[in-house]
């Protein structure tokens, strides 16, 4: 039997992460990239897909001099493909690469993510259609796209980026919030169909983090105390702290964990 710590390796393993090039995609990235696998970012901004691609060999080349054998300045094992999540085409296009390039998909996150405020009388059908054709669409579309090749595979982790907002609510985000509990339905749906296909799909559930989505809150000092109050840490959670949960999402260590719905948010949908 492996031990628990092999139970968390990524070696030979590649990931798949849809908006990986900023906030908590290119926080579940890197940590990822640490346990060994091989990252590739989807999204649609090749320039900041450059940046993210950087990062990551940065982890590669510190694992290497470190003795861990993981990596070097330039190692191939992070690479970008750009991608249109709302693209049907796009999606298809991108995995293809991946496959030709990677040889495999064993892991997909999903934290492409928009989020258009305001009250219901201000916002437009517009405005609703296309937080769900990114939230959802988008994620749906992956998903489908990659389902096929981790099914040749014998091995697949889906993870969906769903929120606080998938179990609770406030004003002015009924576009957000629904495509959230949308997310939330996705994933159990989805883990019931290929759960005996050993692929697993859970989603993380985050609660308030530090991310340009979320700049007009942590700009407006009256909004950001109204939320920090909402949460029983008292803070906000930084970036490094999703990169424990998708791990174990990600790895053989979640191999009975299918279906489940993880909240990430300092105790706040407890209440």
């Amino acid at each position: 039997m492996e031990s628990i710590l092999d139970l968390f390796s990524l070696a030979g393993r590649v990931a798949l992460v849809v908006g990986g090039n900023r906030g908590l995609g290119l926080a579940m990235a890197k940590a990822l990239a640490e346990a060994g696998a091989t990252i590739v970012i989807a999204a649609r901004d090749k320039g900041k897909n450059k940046e993210a691609e950087e990062a990551i060999g940065g982890i590669y080349a510190a694992a290497g001099a470190a003795g861990l054998g993981r990596g070097v300045p330039g190692d191939s094992r992070c690479f970008s493909v750009a991608c249109d999540v709302c693209d049907a085409a796009s999606v298809a296009s991108a995995v293809s690469q991946v496959v030709a390039q990677a040889g495999r998909i064993d892991i997909l996150i999903n934290s492409a993510g928009i989020n258009i405020r305001g009250s219901i009388e201000q916002l437009s059908p517009e405005d609703f259609n296309k937080v769900q054709q990114v939230n959802v669409t988008g994620s749906w579309l992956a998903a489908r796209a990659v389902v096929p090749v981790m099914k040749a595979n014998g091995y697949g982790r889906i993870i969906n980026i769903a929120s606080a907002l998938s179990l609770i609510a406030i004003p002015e985000r009924t576009p957000y919030c629904t495509s959230k509990g949308a997310i939330l339905q996705l994933t159990r749906s989805l883990a019931v169909e290929l759960a005996r296909d050993s692929i697993n799909v859970n989603a993380i559930l985050p609660g308030p983090f530090a991310t340009d989505m979320n700049l007009p809150l942590l700009e407006d000092p009256a909004k950001y105390q109204a939320f920090v109050s909402k949460v029983p840490m008292g803070r906000w959670g930084e970036l490094h702290e999703i990169g424990g949960i998708a791990l174990y999402l990600a790895s053989p260590a979640s191999s009975y964990t299918t279906g489940a719905c993880i909240s990430v948010d300092g105790g706040w949908v407890s209440q």
